[in-house]
């Protein structure tokens, strides 16, 4: 099963786009998974193991923050064409709505002068502050990790408690992801990260910046999981919501209901939090995230299939063009491979 696509991998890591990953498909039932490579190269090569953790960056968004938000849309707490300002008194922008911020459409704009420098509560007020260019409000489709950082504040007012504390209560614990945390890891585990001037080897702590700054309070980067925990996720959606235990994290409608595009022209391949690619031959749209760090997930309902991608490209050093020019020939040879 598949192939083609690990070969894919393999040659990945030949070619040292990656020192190592961790994958797992599934396909009409069956689960095939395996280890590539190595997790750490430096100081030492170290083999990447079945129960490595891997800083899963922007994957945080849809795991963790996202499946919050769409909890809270169930119940009628958020409407996603209200002012997002309604929810966060403290943001700015009228002309923001929830669904501009879950659709990358929001047109906040994500730079902030001298970023590394602030404190935690700094950046958060200087992320407040964002301005926006509100001639493409809900127009154009701009992948940033502010309005995941929006929401997360967002979750923080609601619940009056921080994101990792909310992401473990109502996400890791329901789910049995009990290898999966944030700062509470067992750092041996960890696949480093990036070689730095400033930080030294990335391990352990999370990679992205904001996130290092803001600490628990970042919804947009700081999960790190292993590929059997990824899956546990992956399973509840591909279960529409439902838990082995019979309970429901979200209701199939919910799940169905990503299954569309939902920027304000219907043409960008967004829906709530997720990117949309479609199957080859079928064409209906299958769920897709990536994280910076080097992971992805894409996720079929239609056809309750799926393939994980956990690797630490980033170590140990950034080398960001080549891994996106083979990650997308990866997903490429998979999906070739989904429809035979």
């Amino acid at each position: 099963m598949f192939e083609k696509t690990i070969a894919t991998i393999e040659l990945m890591h030949q070619d040292k786009i990656i020192p190592g990953a961790n994958y797992l498909f599934l396909k009409q039932g069956d689960i095939q998974k395996g280890v590539i490579g190595f997790k750490e190269v430096i100081p030492e090569e170290i083999s990447a193991t079945h129960d490595t953790l891997y800083d899963m960056a922007s994957l945080t968004k849809v795991m963790m923050t996202n499946t919050l938000v769409l909890q809270l849309i169930e119940k009628n707490v958020l409407d996603i064409d209200a002012p997002f300002k309604t929810y966060l008194p403290s943001w700015h922008e009228e002309r923001v709505t929830l669904r501009h911020l879950l659709t990358h459409t929001s047109a906040v704009y994500g730079y902030i002068e001298n970023r590394d420098e602030l404190s935690g509560e700094e950046l958060r007020q200087a992320i407040l502050r964002l301005p926006v260019n509100k001639s493409i409000i809900g127009k154009k489709k701009v992948y940033t990790d502010t309005g995941t950082l929006l929401m997360g504040f967002m979750l923080e007012d609601y619940y009056k408690k921080n994101l990792h504390d909310l992401f473990t209560e109502k996400v890791l614990h329901p789910l049995g992801m009990t290898s999966s945390g944030f700062t509470n890891i067992d750092k041996t585990k960890c696949a480093p990260t990036q070689v730095t001037k400033t930080r030294g080897i990335i391990k352990g702590e999370v990679h992205d910046p904001k996130a290092y700054q803001l600490k628990e309070h970042c919804g947009s980067a700081g999960l790190f999981s292993t590929i059997d925990d990824s899956f546990k996720f992956v399973q509840m959606m591909l279960n529409k919501g439902t838990l082995p235990s019979g309970d429901k994290m979200l209701l199939p409608e919910t799940i169905e209901s990503l299954l569309q595009d939902y920027t304000s022209t219907a043409t960008l391949s967004r829906s709530l939090g997720w990117d949309l690619r479609y199957h080859l031959e079928k064409k209906h749209p299958i769920l897709y995230h990536t994280g910076y760090t080097g992971t992805f997930m894409l996720i079929d309902i239609i056809e309750q299939e799926a393939f994980i991608f956990l690797s630490n490209r980033v170590h140990p050093y950034d080398n960001r063009q080549d891994y996106i020019r083979k990650r997308d020939e990866l997903i490429e040879v998979f999906q070739k491979e989904q429809t035979n």
